[in-house]
């Protein structure tokens, strides 16, 4: 339940960063121009972030083609780069709802399992990122918890890793600006500070696509049992090439999100769903999943 009397409101760009983070936090931003093909990462204080001039440089940045995206946890004073070990404390956990993402913000709205969220972005007409405020918790147990969001809640499994980056409102979606010229907007829902107690949910095994696990109890795991982000990238993989979905399709959603973090993304991304594919082509499993696997198109790295 929302702390008190809350009362939702629309945030602006200003709004938003210092709703999530203190005004001498350090925080990521980051640009990603897709037609150019260019990804220009600042950090700043949360103060610098909200001020006239920074948002005034962000809009033409946004015009000129460019998505605008902020870390979603404060960085240590002095860094230089977003990773885990630049990380100054967790202060959100989150789920990217893309597929069916109106039905799955209707689930956590109502679900007993999670406290009603803090914030609700608008990232397209039909697409939702969803936001909770934490304290009390660590880099291993937060990024549990993504992932069982992200299981839980039919989440993006990439979007699991504590050094994300999500939408900043007020600007356009450039993505599909072909299609739809779509302004991304956040709502503040609560103002509540919620703890990991609060978050009850479970890991689904099914998420993690490898035989190693089938004999792993069920229930909460120790985050010790957790994959790294190359295995979840392969598990995504392999779920989407199950479901039908077009493997050029795949490999563009992988290198899209690993652009930051890998020297040649669309390498990085073709091998792993042509290792996804060749999985399903198994001996072992070609008889259970033949009637899956007809139409999957191979891919080569180039």
């Amino acid at each position: 339940m929302n702390g008190g009397e809350f009362k939702p409101r629309i945030l602006s760009p200003s709004e938003y960063v210092l709703a999530l983070h203190d005004p001498q936090d350090h925080v990521a931003v980051l640009l990603r121009n897709r037609s150019r093909k260019q990804t220009l990462q600042r950090i700043a204080t949360a103060e610098t972030v909200a001020a006239p001039e920074f948002q005034q440089w962000l809009a033409r940045q946004n015009r000129s083609g460019a998505d605008v995206f902020i870390g979603m946890n404060p960085l240590k004073d002095g860094a230089s780069n977003r990773t885990k070990d630049s990380l100054k404390t967790i202060r959100h956990l989150y789920v990217d709802l893309d597929e069916e993402a109106r039905t799955s913000l209707a689930i956590i709205r109502t679900s007993p399992d999670v406290p009603s969220p803090n914030f609700i972005l608008d990232t397209s007409p039909a697409k939702h990122q969803v936001v909770w405020k934490i304290d009390g918790t660590d880099l291993e147990l937060a990024e549990s918890l993504l992932r069982s969001l992200a299981a839980q809640f039919g989440g993006d499994p990439a979007a699991t890793d504590a050094t994300r980056v999500l939408r900043m409102p007020g600007f356009v979606n450039c993505k599909y600006v072909a299609e739809l010229e779509f302004v991304v907007q956040a709502r503040q829902e609560s103002d509540r500070v919620h703890s990991p107690q609060d978050f009850t949910i479970e890991e689904d095994a099914s998420e993690i696509a490898r035989g190693s696990d089938n004999n792993r109890p069920a229930g909460r795991r120790s985050p010790k049992g957790h994959k790294s982000q190359s295995e979840l990238d392969w598990a995504f993989a392999c779920r989407a090439l199950a479901r039908g979905d077009d493997p050029q399709e795949i490999v563009r959603r992988i290198a899209d999100y690993r652009a930051d973090d890998k020297p040649d993304p669309l390498y990085y991304a073709r091998l792993t769903v042509i290792k996804a594919q060749i999985a399903r082509f198994q001996p072992t499993a070609r008889s259970a999943n033949s009637q899956q696997t007809e139409g999957v198109r191979p891919l080569h790295p180039k």
